[in-house]
């Protein structure tokens, strides 16, 4: 079963588009996270940001830079924030690689992003970095 993104890219479900070419078709989220909240997104289906080729991602993300530059100039955003989930776990609902560009006004909005530390203690951080890092070479 399609995707609610494959079946907006083919016309089958309307959308507010702000931009599209053969690669990328940007759109107004219908939820409006905040006043501009974008979702970038791919004409062919990638499960995730993990699974798109970088060419791909590398034309997502330029769309979504340019998206954020005019959303601060046309709206007067104070920011934007960019991001993409990866799997149910990180909170992606549609499992097709999207990235949203969220103006950000006065921080009071209905979006937030909390990180907090752990405590890193009981970790051999130094290690950790060098697993990772093999694991990179890998690929």
């Amino acid at each position: 079963m399609e995707d609610i993104f494959c079946r907006i890219i083919k016309g089958e479900i309307p959308s507010t588009k702000i931009y599209e070419d053969d690669d990328v078709l940007a759109i107004l989220d219908i939820s409006q996270t905040t006043k501009g909240h974008t979702l970038v997104i791919p004409k062919l289906h990638y499960d995730n940001f993990l699974s798109c080729p970088q060419e791909v991602m590398h034309k997502v993300m330029d769309v979504a830079q340019r998206i954020g530059q005019a959303e601060i100039s046309l709206l007067h955003a104070r920011g934007v924030n960019i991001l993409t989930n990866v799997n149910e776990a990180a909170g992606q609902s549609v499992m097709h690689f999207h990235v949203h560009v969220i103006p950000r006004y006065n921080g009071g909005e209905g979006f937030q992003i909390t990180m907090k530390g752990q405590d890193t203690s009981g970790m051999d951080l130094p290690r950790l970095a060098m697993d990772i890092s093999k694991a990179m070479k890998k690929e």
